[in-house]
């Protein structure tokens, strides 16, 4: 690792509000600027991991699409294996999916059936938490396949939802 000496306000002064994007009253959470910074982007898997360790976690689960950066990262630095937890119809072998409730309509996400074992604990990770449904929907997958999720962890956490 580079650096850990990153609080959460850098981190959280670094991200880039885009007003109306992707329309009209949304208020997009640019991250970016982070990934872009090798000590910000550093301080961020650093924070996202806690005290985790390979001791207390088997796998680490990236939703898509933006939790695969973070997922990726985090796997590598604990050594340990990383899932990717995608749209329905974008993994190649078989899967099982959960279905959610977005305010908008629903959604689908899936995982191969082989990528969470029996009694494996599952870090779960993605860049935003709004209202919970589809980190609810990748821990039914883990639960699904026989893993324990241990913890969710997210970058950004809208609290206004």
């Amino acid at each position: 690792m580079v650096s850990t000496d990153i609080t959460l306000e850098e981190l959280q002064s670094a991200i880039r509000n885009v007003p109306d994007f992707p329309e009209e009253g949304i208020q997009f959470k640019d991250i970016t600027p982070v990934l872009a910074d090798a000590r910000l982007l550093d301080g961020c898997i650093s924070h996202l991991l806690g005290a985790h360790s390979a001791d207390t976690v088997n796998v680490v689960a990236g939703i898509d699409a933006r939790g695969f950066i973070f997922g990726a990262a985090m796997a590598r630095e604990l050594g340990v294996g990383f899932v990717p937890i995608r749209k329905k119809g974008k993994l190649p072998w078989e899967t099982i999916e959960e279905s959610y409730d977005l305010e908008y309509g629903s959604n689908t996400i899936a995982m191969h059936t082989d990528a969470v074992t029996s009694g494996q604990r599952v870090l779960l990770v993605d860049d935003l938490l709004a209202t919970g449904g589809t980190a609810a929907a990748a821990a039914s997958l883990v639960a699904e396949a026989g893993g324990q999720v241990v913890e969710a962890v997210f970058f950004i956490e809208l609290g206004f939802l």
